[in-house]
C-alpha cells in the first residue's frame, strides 16, 4: 500500500524513503499535506511548507507621513477622567 496515496492523516515515511522521494514530498507539503519523517521507527521531523516571508521593515520609511497635533501631550480635561466611561 502506498503511504503517499490521498489520505487525510499525516503521511509517514522513513528517512530512506524521504531521501528517495524528497521532491515529491515537498510538492505534497506545498499542497497542504503533513509529512512525518521517521528514523528507527520514531517520528523525528514534520515537513510543512513555510508561508510567504513578510517584507522587511525599513527604518524611516514613513518619515513625514505621521503628524501629531501641537496639544498632543497637554493634560486631559477633568471631565475625561470623571466621566466613568472606559
Amino acid at each position: 500500500m502506498d503511504k503517499m496515496a490521498g489520505m487525510m492523516s499525516p503521511k509517514i515515511v522513513t528517512v530512506e524513503e524521504a531521501e528517495a522521494r524528497l521532491l515529491e514530498l515537498i510538492d505534497l507539503a506545498e499542497q497542504g499535506e503533513s509529512i512525518i519523517i521517521t528514523h528507527e521507527e520514531q517520528p523525528k521531523v514534520k515537513l510543512v511548507p513555510i508561508g510567504q516571508v513578510p517584507p522587511r521593515r525599513v527604518f524611516g520609511q514613513n518619515r513625514g507621513k505621521i503628524r501629531m497635533r501641537p496639544d498632543f501631550d497637554d493634560p486631559l480635561p477633568n471631565d475625561f477622567w470623571l466621566s466613568g466611561a472606559p
